[in-house]
């Protein structure tokens, strides 16, 4: 096959959790399943990689079984890494370090968590993930199973955005976004 390989991303679903989950391998809700499951009627891939999170794998497996596809883990595709904020409810961590909070989510590159992934690391994996999915899948219509922070970095790096805009990137659970990643885009 030849030609750019088609790529849609794909927000895991509801997990029931209400704060940065980060990296905690939490499972889908009943809610989440049937997100993702409505997400994918009528969609044609020949190829999913997912995240190892739980939340995203479990249904990539299901998925790749009941239609015959190929399926395969890339570790680089997990959540940002959240540090002492992973787990925290969003609430708590407005209330007690909100300064903190507001500085992130205006500027996250130089404001990241305490204890928490820098953005250099976390693009570096996401890019480095999306170059072989690129390069390995020429031609193919290819599902990425993943988490909303990765889907909002990722539209940065394609849209040309700062990463002070990912927080204004809509990615509801069990979203698809298309993405016309070239390959080499750091």
């Amino acid at each position: 096959m030849s030609g750019p390989a088609h790529i849609e991303l794909l927000r895991h679903g509801d997990t029931g959790q209400r704060s940065y989950r980060g990296q905690l391998d939490d499972p889908l809700s009943e809610l989440g399943w049937t997100q993702l499951r409505e997400a994918v009627a009528g969609g044609d891939w020949s190829l999913i990689v997912s995240s190892p999170l739980q939340r995203c794998a479990v249904f990539a497996r299901e998925l790749a079984q009941a239609r015959g596809m190929t399926m395969r883990i890339d570790a680089r595709l997990a959540e940002y890494h959240f540090g002492q904020w992973q787990g925290v409810p969003i609430e708590t961590l407005a209330d007690e370090q909100g300064d903190a909070l507001g500085r992130f989510w205006a500027d996250p590159v130089a404001n990241p968590p305490p204890g928490g992934e820098t953005f250099a690391q976390f693009r570096e994996r996401l890019s480095g993930a999306m170059d072989e999915i690129a390069r390995t899948s020429a031609g193919r219509r290819v599902l990425v199973v993943t988490h909303g922070g990765a889907i909002r970095l990722l539209r940065c790096v394609v849209e040309q955005r700062s990463f002070g805009d990912m927080a204004g990137i809509d990615v509801p659970h069990a979203s698809l976004h298309p993405l016309a990643w070239t390959g080499g885009e750091r």
